[in-house]
Formats: C-alpha cells, structure tokens, sequence
C-alpha cells in the first residue's frame, strides 16, 4: 500500500471530516487510520500541534513561578506532574507510522450528541438514540464523547432521535434515569449499554 503524503492526509480530513472544537487543543478531526504493518485504529483524533505545545509551555511556567491554582498543593511536585501528564499520559500514534486515513464509523456526529443534554448523573451521561428505521440503541459515557462503540448494521448518519437520561428496558421501552442506586439495581432488567471507546491522537503540522 502507497503511504498518504500529510498533505494528501491533511487535505482528506478538511474535505471529508467533519471538525470538532477544544478551546484548549484545537480543532480535532476524528478518522480511522492503517499503520505500515496493516494494523487498523478506527479511532484516532487528528490535531495541529500548535495549541498542545502552547498550552504545555504555559502549564510549565506557571508552575515554574510557584504561580499555579495547585502550587501550595503540591509543594514544589507541580512540576514535575505537570511535565508528566504532558509527555507520558494520552495515546499518541506518529503521522509517519501511518500509510492511510479514512473515515471512521465510530464517531459520532457532532449534532447528535449535543442533543444529549448534559450529565444524567455525576460524571455520567446516559441517552438513547433512535434510527429512521424504528429501532433503538442505548449508550453512555463517563467522559469521553468522540467516540462511541455501535453494532456493525447500525450508522450514526442514520439517528433520528436522541432522548437523554434514558435507557432501554429489554421490552425495548425508554427507561429515564432516576438514582444510581436505581440504575444499579434495574441493570439485569436493561438490553446492553454502548460505552465510549478509546481512542489515539496523532499531531500533524499544518492541519
């Protein structure tokens, strides 16, 4: 297989994925990628480095100068943690182990989810998506949204509906969020609940 230029790569993700914003990183361009060995990642999130870099340098000096909101917390480890979660923390995948990008069907459109209003519960949000078809999934996430797990004949393109803090019952019912405690003890009762999925992000000058 012929390796994409990082311009053809750039340009594919301009052209054919739709942007999501972070007023920290940047705009992100969620897509599947093929690695040189044939391995397949269907979820990766593409970014200009700039605003990571950016936001690094800041982070740094800040706790540098003793002037962060956790400096009397960490008592001079700020640092050090903060140079950590920078260089040791995420999934990260090299543009240059990357022979093709194309779309991925795990990412779900940005419209759809923002119908999903807010947290069910703390770090919880629950929601129900209805197709054009009839039938129903139901998913959640304790954080991530980018991506979510969705049987192979389903398509996110095809949700009509989305009904928030809900699950579905096995009669196939639209079950709303009461208490944790409630949701523990109906879960037997719940078809499967779709989680976020994981995911890898990968820096492309000039994107």
């Amino acid at each position: 297989m012929n390796r994409q230029t990082d311009i053809e790569i750039i340009r594919y993700l301009k052209e054919n994925v739709e942007p999501i914003n972070d007023g920290i990183y940047g705009s992100g361009y969620r897509a599947s990628a093929t690695l040189k060995d044939g391995t397949f990642l269907p979820c990766v999130i593409f970014r200009n480095p700039e605003k990571t870099i950016d936001q690094a340098i800041k982070r740094f000096k800040e706790e540098q100068s003793g002037k962060s909101i956790f400096a009397k917390k960490t008592k001079g480890l700020g640092y050090r943690e903060i140079v950590k979660t920078f260089v040791t923390k995420g999934n990260c995948i090299s543009i240059y182990d990357i022979v093709e990008v194309s779309k991925s069907r795990f990412a779900i459109p940005l419209e759809v989810f923002q119908k999903a209003h807010g947290e069910t519960a703390m770090s919880w949000t629950a929601f129900v998506a209805e197709f054009n078809d009839g039938r129903k999934l139901s998913f959640g996430t304790t954080w991530n949204w980018e991506f979510f797990d969705i049987p192979d004949n389903y398509a996110f393109e095809n949700v009509s509906n989305i009904v928030s803090g809900c699950y579905i019952s096995k009669d196939n019912e639209n079950i709303p969020h009461k208490s944790l405690s409630n949701f523990q003890k109906d879960l037997e009762k719940l078809q499967p609940i779709l989680r976020e999925k994981p995911f890898f992000e990968c820096y492309i000058d000039n994107l």
